[in-house]
């Protein structure tokens, strides 16, 4: 239901209505591989900026990718880097032969033309050749983290799409999603009464809903 019939900005308000104010992120990260909608479990890792040797190279970001369970989506937290492409093609393999279904990147990601072909949602900082080895690694998995303000626990639900994304938080789901779907069929109402003629103050005032 989620996928084909809400969107960031119809969950936006009802966590707006439900007190949290705080849940969305602009158009801070981009559609890179033609995919512009993903809805899914947060699977969160953490990432730095090296400038040495990794003594186990990719070994938590291969946990975390092994570990995906159904609906997951990664949230790669590297606090915008472009210093490598952290996420890419074979990455996204694995992580869909795990019922992954995308990926969040706070940075830079590679293989975009091989990721569009595998039609696997991507949204990105944006884009790089490097290879992470030795240049970014991650530090944790499975942990809260934070992208521009923003908090993915591990669970919550993450819906993005062309206008940004938005977080649901676990405790808050139910409510705040019955409350969009609420919200999606008023909206319905009233761009109906706007198409039969009447104005927009007449439908707010009789609706309540714009």
């Amino acid at each position: 239901m989620i996928r084909e019939h809400l969107f960031t900005a119809v969950i936006s308000d009802a966590l707006d209505a439900a007190g949290f104010r705080d849940q969305s992120l602009p158009n801070l990260l981009r559609p890179m591989t033609g995919a512009n909608r993903l809805v899914g479990r947060c699977r969160t890792t953490l990432w730095e900026d090296i400038d040495h040797e990794d003594p186990a190279p990719y070994e938590l970001e291969l946990k975390a990718v092994d570990g995906c369970h159904p609906e997951d989506v990664i949230i790669a937290a590297a606090e915008g880097s472009t210093r490598s492409g952290i996420w890419g093609e074979l990455l996204s393999t694995a992580a869909r032969n795990r019922g992954c279904v995308g990926a969040i990147v706070h940075g830079a990601v590679r293989d975009i033309e091989q990721m569009r072909a595998m039609e696997f949602p991507v949204f990105a900082s944006g884009a790089s050749p490097y290879d992470s080895l030795h240049r970014q690694r991650v530090t944790a998995i499975d942990i809260p983290v934070t992208i521009s303000g923003l908090t993915f626990h591990p669970g919550d639900l993450v819906v993005a799409d062309e206008d940004g994304l938005v977080v649901v938080p676990v405790e808050a789901e139910r409510a705040v999603i019955g409350s969009a779907w609420e919200k999606v069929h008023a909206e319905s109402v009233t761009r109906d009464a706007i198409r039969g003629g009447m104005t927009a103050t007449e439908v707010y005032q009789k609706y309540g809903v714009l």
